[in-house]
């Protein structure tokens, strides 16, 4: 069954790049939203030129694009000029979300600020991505996700004592900031359609990856305790963090009283549960190091793989720590179809794949259109928004827009360099 998705019939204008606006956006389009991703002429979203594969960046499509670009549209403007400018703001009045992640004050210089685009359209949803947010004295300084783990204190709390400071393996702090924006629009939507009213959202990445942390922050603020990193353990609860065995890292979270018992029984140490050191909650968490050495020689004798059933079977949270090549080779993975097959091909002539959001709704998502070449409905929404056709091939003509057919397999197979035919104004 195919889903009415929840938000068909709202229109997005994504003016931002690389991820953590393009991220959002991706959301909103997989949720039903119409995105249109506003891109300058010369090149677009930096990330169409980020990823592992060369020859897809060159081509402008970048598979770090790929990753959260799916299921929108292209329209190629030049915001520096009065032309573009009032095309953009006749999009805007036919639009019910405006999305950016540029430095403060950027939109107003442009005189595009959300007090000029509401003027145009009161019932604008404008968002605004930054690394601090639009005020404070932090708010002119650039900001790139590993710049915010560290300023958040993340870091800090990521490793162990040799190890730490250490930023995570993926740019958690733009992935959050993104989903934070996601859900503060949705929201948004909700009053304009009750109410009719726009609003003005200030997303910021610092701000974002801060509330992430709550339970860290929490215990400093309430509980004057200085978070310390503390490597694979978790400081709520032990035995529960990552321990050897045979063959292979295990993660066990064995959070409750009877989980912990039933530990020691199926490992084959029933007196740990008396030991005075292990007895109670608190004693596990002071004594965590011994326990864990103690566990740790009964764990050696099976591989992770057999300690995880057994566990699992017996309602001790346990997981072997995976790649990511593991994970999504898994049949949980696979069975509720998280990658997707997209119509288009990376290099080689593999199809492409995205990953759908970490949801599911009462159906199958519609399957996702490939992510859009630079400037691909460039000259059909200046058609909507009531240009000529030959106002539109002057616009062209000038680099004040720039158009740009999605190519067929065959013909991407033949063009070596899709940065070229982008940039130009034929069709």
């Amino acid at each position: 069954m195919t889903m009415t998705l929840p938000l068909a019939g709202v229109r997005v204008l994504d003016l931002s790049n690389v991820l953590a606006g393009p991220f959002c956006g991706y959301h909103l389009a997989r949720l039903g939203a119409e995105v249109i991703k506003v891109e300058n002429p010369k090149g677009g979203d930096l990330a169409r030129r980020l990823g592992a594969d060369p020859e897809m960046a060159k081509r402008l499509m970048g598979l770090s694009f790929v990753a959260v670009n799916a299921d929108k549209q292209s329209v190629a403007i030049d915001f520096k000029s009065a032309e573009g400018k009032e095309i953009f703001l006749r999009l805007v009045e036919q639009s019910d979300v405006v999305l950016e992640n540029f430095r403060p004050q950027v939109m107003e210089r442009l005189g595009l600020g959300y007090g000029i685009l509401s003027k145009r359209n009161p019932r604008i949803v404008y968002c605004a991505i930054s690394g601090f947010g639009q005020n404070g004295p932090w708010a002119g300084r650039p900001a790139y996700d590993q710049i915010v783990q560290g300023l958040s204190g993340a870091m800090s709390v990521t490793g162990d004592a040799q190890t730490a400071p250490l930023r995570t393996g993926f740019p958690i702090s733009d992935t959050i900031a993104g989903i934070t924006a996601a859900f503060a629009i949705s929201a948004a939507l909700v009053d304009q359609r009750a109410s009719g009213r726009g609003r003005c959202i200030d997303v910021s990445l610092l701000e974002s990856t801060l509330a992430a942390m709550g339970w860290v922050v929490s215990n400093h603020l309430n509980g004057h305790v200085d978070p310390k990193p503390m490597g694979n353990e978790n400081f709520t609860a032990a035995p529960s963090g990552t321990f050897a065995t045979a063959a292979g890292p295990l993660n066990i979270a064995a959070n409750e009283q009877k989980q912990y018992e039933s530990l020691c029984d199926i490992v084959g140490r029933p007196e740990l549960k008396a030991d005075s050191r292990f007895a109670e909650r608190q004693s596990r968490k002071d004594n965590r190091l011994a326990l864990k050495r103690e566990l740790e020689a009964a764990l050696r004798t099976r591989p992770a793989k057999e300690w995880e059933q057994l566990f699992n079977e017996r309602g001790v949270p346990a997981g072997s720590v995976l790649s990511v090549p593991e994970i999504l080779g898994e049949a949980q993975v696979e069975g509720r179809k998280f990658v997707e097959q997209l119509d288009a091909e990376v290099s080689g002539g593999q199809a492409m794949r995205v990953t759908r959001p970490g949801f599911l709704l009462e159906g199958d998502y519609p399957e996702p259109a490939p992510p859009p070449v630079l400037g691909q409905d460039t000259r059909k929404w200046l058609s909507v928004i009531g240009y000529p056709a030959e106002e539109i091939a002057a616009l062209g003509a000038q680099g004040i827009v720039a158009f740009a057919n999605r190519p067929t397999v065959a013909e991407t197979k033949k063009m070596p360099d899709l940065k070229v035919r982008a940039e130009t104004s034929s069709s």
